[in-house]
């Protein structure tokens, strides 16, 4: 696409590129990212209370009021011990790794729209860093780059548990990647385009507007899943089972290389809890009471941290009260349900849109097809018990 109406999509560059312009984007990109290193501190010390208190313990409550400032001062101890690499790791490859970890988690916030149109000085732009045009194929590429940092991390390590820990990472992304994406084209098809700004614009009518209901809530939490498992957080952990990997793909990291997988899996979380809040939930649609001045500036920003708070709390409920799930299992559930499943209701929702009737033509012959796979599924396990008897 040509440069120049890639930028004459955004506001900010209908009257060209100057200097305030310049200097509007550069405040934007150090706003998100201030914001997003203090909401991964937060977030951490949320994790920690929320799971002491369904555990009936008290917490972090030492440093700062109510132990805020406990992830700070586990940064600033990480920050000062000693970075050591393995004998028999390679070096460059090994350093790479957290940084292909962290710095995704970091892009993907920068296409997500937290609030409205903002005017100052006569310069009108979007409450977000970027929207590209391609703004979700941008999400789903990053997302599949920080796997590799996961990868390389295992495989330079010099160690068979990491290795192990990165080869069931590329099994587990190729697994659940399919299913995250077949998900997105469901949204990409309602809202007819590639644009977060745009998929927001196309559910800002009202919540019965939201693609959570369009879609049948089906894909929503097909999506959820996917993500849950593409994010490595319980129950889907399996990269990291400290029962059988001691630690996972980062047992031989310390000091600040370790510190930053740990802040790219709670960067990861915010993200990706903001890219469900954007795909499903309108983003930062919601009610705003116009009889108070300013409020079509700052509420909006008030709807969409709600919402990504809930999904935050959600992914530590989950944490705390799922156990995890076997590696088989994971496998099964990737490829035995949530891709068919996936696909099977992709083309219910493209039939819809071309015409009502042909959705119900689809979905009947979708259970069909369903009923005769789940016959073939019950065979298959049936021969293999058979055959371990004998």
């Amino acid at each position: 696409m040509n440069p120049v109406v890639w930028l004459a999509a955004d506001p900010l560059f209908v009257h060209g590129v100057h200097w305030p312009e310049l200097l509007i984007v550069l405040i934007k990109v150090l706003a998100a990212f201030v914001v997003l290193m203090v909401s991964v501190m937060l977030m951490i010390w949320f994790e920690r209370k929320v799971i002491s208190d369904m555990q009936s313990r008290i917490g972090p409550n030492r440093a700062g009021p109510y132990g805020l400032l406990q992830t700070m001062a586990d940064g600033i101890k990480l920050f000062f011990k000693e970075d050591l690499v393995p004998e028999r790791a390679d070096r460059f490859v090994f350093k790479l790794a957290p940084y292909l970890a962290l710095v995704p988690a970091l892009l993907i916030f920068s296409v997500v729209p937290v609030g409205g149109v903002l005017t100052i000085a006569g310069h009108t732009f979007e409450l977000q860093v970027a929207d590209p045009p391609f703004g979700i194929l941008l999400v789903l590429a990053l997302s599949s780059i920080s796997v590799y940092g996961v990868m390389l991390a295992g495989w330079s390590s010099g160690s068979k548990y990491p290795l192990i820990g990165s080869v069931r990472a590329s099994a587990q992304m190729i697994s659940y990647e399919a299913a995250l994406g077949l998900n997105v084209v469901a949204v990409v098809l309602t809202a007819q385009s590639l644009s977060t700004r745009a998929i927001v614009v196309s559910q800002a009518h009202g919540f019965w507007d939201w693609n959570v209901i369009r879609l049948g809530f089906v894909p929503f939490f097909l999506y959820l899943a996917s993500i849950t498992a593409e994010l490595n957080r319980p129950p889907f952990d399996l990269v990291e089972a400290d029962s059988e990997l001691v630690g996972g793909f980062n047992t031989e990291y310390s000091s600040i290389r370790f510190a930053m997988f740990f802040l790219a899996e709670f960067m990861n979380v915010i993200t990706m809890s903001a890219v469900v809040v954007t795909l499903y939930f309108g983003g930062p649609d919601g009610p705003i009471p116009r009889f108070i001045p300013t409020s079509d500036i700052w509420m909006p920003i008030v709807w969409f941290t709600a919402k990504t708070l809930v999904f935050l709390f959600v992914y530590v409920w989950l944490r705390a009260a799922l156990p995890r799930l076997r590696y088989d299992q994971l496998m099964d559930l990737g490829w035995k349900v949530l891709i068919p499943v996936s696909l099977g209701w992709l083309l219910i929702v493209a039939a819809v849109l071309i015409w009502g009737w042909w959705g119900l033509l689809v979905a009947v012959a979708e259970v069909v097809l369903g009923a005769a796979l789940l016959r073939a599924f019950k065979v298959g396990a049936s021969r293999a018990q058979t055959e371990e008897a004998f």
